[in-house]
């Protein structure tokens, strides 16, 4: 453990990692890393494949921890593999217990920017701690005022909701404009860290009229999923509630399809209960070309490469397989799209002109893949040619898990942010708030959102990669462009 440490490349920042040997389940290998006095403790999942096997294990780690006679003085979070096991742990570990579903948060995300180009990065911002992230804090000088002025209130955050204290701590999200903020009410902000912000007094606003431009509608949309994940059957509940009427479901992998309808509806999926969405069921190895050109590529809104389940075993592996089906996906499609339709040279800006990769990227343009990559020395791979999105899943679960741990209140707003009913994060059109060349400071343009019940909590200006999440200088009044999209989060339809 000491040697893999070593060879971590970061500044732990005076963090002394002591390691121990032992077995959860035995109290005096707990009482070797003083379990009790633990500020926060994580149950990390096993490397067993099966969900059952793993979950059952984290069960009796939560048994073991709840049995330490001292008590515990912390929270303990919970790596889970299975939702539907979740009950069971939260029931033997009561209020102590957080947990993080980890198939469950990346399946979910996976749609989320799959039907939201560019979510993927502002994800890995907002769950890293090198950028903006969660914090939640009470603020007594804010009492009386309600949250449109709240909003508008920190320089250096962006409020997104209320811890209510009349209602037994919970916090709400996104709440409505006139909520008066009372004694006990904790404020829910992204900043940079706990204490680098602080309340103003209210910015002078510029706001005038915002346009009144009706939110878009939702039209049907054809996804495919490349690959067979074990929670597939949540992922196709959760796009049956995002989807709109009409949409088509192409899943294809090596699984026989009336074995994939047995693990469907073991899964819990009734599958005569889908309204929204139709599901096309195609057989064929995701990283034979041949197989693949049996699909018709160019015509899919939106496709998904889930790290195979014959393979997630080994991380090497399900990369390579991903990044072959990638690079294959890709190449077909661009064989296959007319080149006059070609537009967005700025996509590939500064990188190699070589003609494979330009049209690969020309076909990025048509549709989005997500691939999901389990190695964060894959990312560069993928990151590099411009030619897909990723999720980097183990990397985002061990953030989750670390904030989570940092802060378990910080649990119930990602599940309401990863959940397909209640408020989400979206990128918006530039075209929802301003005019062409506008000039408007960042708070005029959160103030006008708040018309839309809307917080933008950052943006991405045209021409540029990254998105900038709490922006600093918000009263700072600069011109602003139809091409540029702000990051907000909003209610769900």
């Amino acid at each position: 453990m000491e040697m893999d440490i070593a060879k971590l490349e970061f500044d732990f920042m005076g963090t002394s990692v002591i390691c121990r040997s032992g077995s959860p389940l035995i109290l005096a290998d707990l009482k070797k890393v003083s379990v009790s006095k633990a500020r926060a403790i994580i149950v990390l999942a096993a490397d067993e494949n099966a969900d059952q096997q793993s979950d059952a294990r984290a069960l009796r780690v939560v048994l073991s921890l709840t049995g330490v006679k001292e008590g515990l003085r912390g929270h303990v979070v919970v790596e889970m593999c299975d939702l539907d096991n979740e009950p069971l742990v939260k029931l033997v570990g009561g209020e102590l217990i957080e947990t993080v579903v980890a198939h469950d948060v990346i399946g979910r995300l996976m749609i989320q920017c799959a039907l939201q180009p560019g979510l993927a990065q502002i994800w890995e911002d907002i769950l890293g701690f090198e950028n903006a992230e969660f914090y939640i804090k009470r603020w007594p000088q804010l009492d009386g005022m309600s949250f449109g002025e709240v909003l508008v209130s920190f320089p250096d955050a962006v409020p997104c909701g209320v811890k209510v204290a009349s209602k037994s701590g919970k916090i709400v999200i996104n709440p409505d404009n006139n909520y008066i903020i009372r004694e006990g009410d904790e404020i829910l902000v992204i900043a940079e860290d706990d204490d680098t912000y602080s309340p103003a007094p209210l910015p002078v606003m510029h706001m005038g009229v915002p346009p009144n431009i009706p939110s878009p509608p939702k039209f049907p949309e054809k996804i495919l999923f490349c690959g067979w994940r074990r929670d597939i059957h949540d992922m196709i509940k959760v796009l049956e509630a995002f989807l709109a009427p009409g949409s088509e479901l192409w899943m294809f992998n090596e699984v026989p399809e009336k074995e994939r309808e047995r693990k469907l509806t073991d899964g819990g999926l009734i599958l005569s209960g889908l309204r929204n969405i139709r599901l096309v069921h195609k057989e064929g190895n995701a990283v034979i070309r041949r197989h693949l050109e049996s699909l018709p590529l160019e015509t899919f809104d939106s496709i998904l490469i889930l790290a195979d389940e014959s393979v997630e075993d080994s991380v090497v592996h399900s990369d390579s397989r991903s990044l072959a089906t990638l690079l294959l996906i890709r190449d077909i499609q661009s064989k296959r799209l007319p080149s006059k339709e070609v537009k967005s040279p700025r996509r590939f800006a500064g990188f190699s002109h070589r003609s494979w990769i330009r049209e690969m990227q020309h076909a990025s343009d048509k549709s989005i893949i997500i691939s999901e990559i389990l190695d964060s020395r894959t990312r560069n791979l993928v990151s590099v040619s411009k030619i897909s999105d990723y999720i980097l899943s183990n990397e985002l679960v061990s953030m989750a898990l670390a904030m989570v741990a940092e802060d378990k209140q910080i649990n119930r707003v990602l599940e309401e942010l990863f959940a397909e009913q209640g408020n989400e994060m979206c990128i918006r059109s530039a075209e929802y708030y301003l005019y062409e060349q506008e000039e408007l400071s960042f708070y005029d343009i959160m103030v006008r959102a708040r018309g839309r019940e809307e917080i933008v909590i950052g943006y991405r200006l045209a021409h540029t990669d990254q998105a900038i999440i709490n922006p600093s200088s918000k009263s700072e009044v600069r011109r602003w462009s139809l091409d540029d999209v702000f990051v907000v989060i909003c209610k769900g339809k």
